[in-house]
C-alpha cells in the first residue's frame, strides 16, 4: 500500500511539474504587441462598453473604473448598469481620471436585456415591454442595443422594435461559457490576466448569422461589450471599441459625450480584441468620386463605388469582406480595394496571423457596415 502511494504522489508530482513548465511556456510566448503609429489623417479614440459598477452588481465604484480605464489608456468607457432606468449611475457621469465616463442603463425587458444610451430623463420608469420601452428610448432621443443575444438572459426574437445595435461578443457571455479555460489558465489571472481571456474567445457564429439577418431589411451596428464585473482592467484591455474622429475629442463633457454618441448611433465605430494585438488605425470606406462613404452610412449602390480596407501596417492579418453574410474577398495585404457589383450590406472581419493567444478563427477586428442600396433602407428610428 506504502508503494502504491509514493508512485501516485510522485505521479501528481510529476504532473505539477509538466503543468508548471506548460504554464511557464505559456507565459513566455505571449506576446505584447505595440500600438501601431496612428494616422496623421484623423484621430482615433479608444473605450470599453457595457460595464457594470457598485450602482448595480458591479465591484468597484465609479471612480475606480475611471482608475482603471486610465490605467488601460482608454479614453472613454461606457457604465451600464442595471436599472429602468438607473438614475445613480447616470449622475455619475464626467470626467474622471482623465476618461470620459458615459452611462446609459441595462433594462429588464420581457424579452431579454436591452441597453439603452444617450436618452433624456424620462418622468417614469421604461416599460418592461421591450417593443414599448424601446420606442420610448427612440421617443426621448436615444438608442438601444440588444445585450448577448445568445447567452445568460436569452433574447426571444419578434418584431423589430428601432433596435441600433447588438452585441456581436460579451465578455461576461464568453466567460461562462468557456469556464474551463479559466481552470486551465487560473494562475495567469493573478500574471497575466489576458492570457486566459483571449483563450476563452471563440467566434460568435450565431450573433453574426443573426446580425446580418438583421441588417438585410434594418440598420443594425455590432460591438463587442465586455459586460465588466469584475476585472476590469484586463477586460479593457481585452474587448475595446475605436472611434475615428476628425476633431479631437473636446475637454467640454457635453460636447465630448455628443461626439461619442453619435458615431456610436451612427455606427461610425469599429470593434476589436486589442489584448492580441492593438488594432489601432484600421479603417473601412467607400468612395464614388470625391464623396466618402463612411461605416455605418447607407449609400445609393452605383458601379463607380470603390470600398477600400486598411490594416494596421505592422500585423499579419487575413481580411473578409463580407457582402450579405458570405464572404467575397479574403486577402491577407494591408491595404485592399473592392468594386462592389451588386447592393447591400458590406462589412469587414479581420483575424489576426500573428502569434497570439487568440483563435485565428476569432475575428480580432470587426467593422461596422456600408450599406449600398438601390432604394431607400429600412431604419430603425
Amino acid at each position: 500500500m506504502a508503494k502504491i502511494r509514493k508512485k501516485v504522489l510522485l505521479s501528481l508530482l510529476c504532473l505539477f511539474a509538466l503543468y508548471i513548465v506548460w504554464l511557464s511556456f505559456q507565459f513566455i510566448s505571449f506576446r505584447t504587441y505595440k500600438t501601431p503609429e496612428e494616422p496623421s489623417s484623423t484621430l482615433e479614440i479608444k473605450g470599453a462598453y457595457h460595464i457594470h459598477s457598485t450602482f448595480s452588481d458591479g465591484k468597484k465604484s465609479v471612480e475606480k473604473i475611471a482608475e482603471a480605464a486610465a490605467r488601460s489608456s482608454l479614453d472613454f468607457c461606457i457604465l451600464t448598469d442595471h436599472g429602468s432606468p438607473n438614475y445613480e449611475s447616470m449622475n455619475s457621469q464626467g470626467w474622471k481620471n482623465g476618461v470620459l465616463v458615459l452611462a446609459g442603463s441595462e433594462l429588464s425587458v420581457n424579452r431579454g436585456h436591452l441597453v439603452a444610451l444617450d436618452f433624456k430623463e424620462p418622468p417614469e420608469n421604461f416599460s418592461q415591454n421591450a417593443e414599448s420601452a424601446s420606442y420610448r428610448i427612440n421617443q426621448l432621443n436615444g438608442f438601444s442595443i440588444i445585450a448577448h443575444p445568445y447567452s445568460k438572459t436569452h433574447w426571444t426574437w419578434g418584431k423589430h422594435a428601432g433596435y441600433s445595435g447588438i452585441e456581436i461578443i460579451n465578455a461576461d457571455s464568453m466567460f461562462k461559457r468557456n469556464y474551463i479555460y479559466l481552470l486551465a489558465y487560473l494562475p495567469a489571472l493573478l500574471i497575466k490576466p489576458e492570457l486566459p481571456l483571449l483563450k476563452m474567445m471563440k467566434y460568435p457564429n450565431k450573433n453574426l448569422r443573426k446580425w446580418d439577418m438583421l441588417n438585410k431589411e434594418f440598420i443594425v451596428y455590432g460591438y463587442y461589450s465586455t459586460d465588466a464585473h469584475l476585472l476590469y482592467k484586463p477586460l479593457f484591455s481585452l474587448l475595446r471599441i475605436h472611434v475615428p474622429l476628425e476633431e479631437i475629442l473636446s475637454t467640454d463633457f457635453v460636447k465630448a459625450k455628443n461626439q461619442i454618441f453619435h458615431a456610436l448611433r451612427n455606427g461610425c465605430f469599429y470593434n476589436s480584441i486589442d489584448a492580441a494585438a492593438p488594432a489601432d488605425g484600421f479603417r473601412f470606406w467607400g468612395e464614388e468620386g470625391k464623396k466618402r462613404i463612411y461605416m455605418g452610412e447607407s449609400h445609393s449602390f452605383n458601379k463607380s463605388i470603390s470600398l477600400f480596407i486598411k490594416t494596421p501596417d505592422s500585423r499579419a492579418c487575413r481580411t473578409v469582406l463580407i457582402h450579405n453574410g458570405n464572404p467575397v474577398l479574403i486577402d491577407s495585404n494591408n491595404s485592399v480595394s473592392f468594386n462592389p457589383l451588386e447592393p447591400g450590406v458590406y462589412r469587414v472581419e479581420v483575424y489576426l496571423q500573428e502569434k497570439t493567444p487568440l483563435s485565428k478563427k476569432c475575428p480580432w477586428i470587426l467593422s461596422n457596415p456600408i450599406f449600398l442600396q438601390e432604394k431607400t433602407h429600412g431604419t430603425n428610428q
